[in-house]
């Protein structure tokens, strides 16, 4: 069973945050550059909140304030749910779909280590499941023979 350390073993090292006074336009640039869909909002080093596309596009867009005028604290998520890097990524796909997320920071000892997309986990599970399928194709393939 994957769990998230594996899947975070495969992406890329750099996990990338705002603070809660930067403006949400400033949010919304750093994830256009970073090609992103989220990012987690840190203050001192502690994992604060979370900003995601979907933020602003219900609480800038459809509310018709001004992302150069609005700070991430005012639209960022605040009851963030994390995982950690031992749990595995289908108990994190369970959480993700029952709480209708699509972002997850990883935490380790209170320490943001990592940012899990709904994208990621699904593409592990499809992994270990083609392993799965590869295995058991060889193993009635194998039993045949005989």
């Amino acid at each position: 069973m994957a769990t998230v350390e594996t899947l975070l073993a495969s992406k890329e090292k750099t996990v990338w945050s705002i603070g809660p006074t930067n403006t949400v336009y400033a949010a919304i640039q750093m994830m256009d550059e970073k090609g992103i869909g989220a990012l987690a909002v840190t203050h001192n080093d502690n994992l604060v909140g979370i900003i995601s596309e979907r933020d602003y596009a219900r609480k800038v867009i459809l509310k018709g304030r001004s992302s150069s005028e609005t700070n991430v604290d005012d639209i960022m998520t605040r009851d963030v749910l994390y995982t950690f890097p031992g749990q595995s990524v289908e108990d994190c796909m369970v959480m993700m779909t029952e709480h209708h997320i699509r972002h997850m920071p990883v935490l380790q000892n209170k320490t943001l280590v990592g940012m899990i997309s709904l994208g990621d986990v699904v593409k592990e599970i499809i992994k270990e499941q083609k392993i799965k399928i590869e295995h058991l194709e060889q193993t009635i393939s194998w039993g045949e023979s005989y």
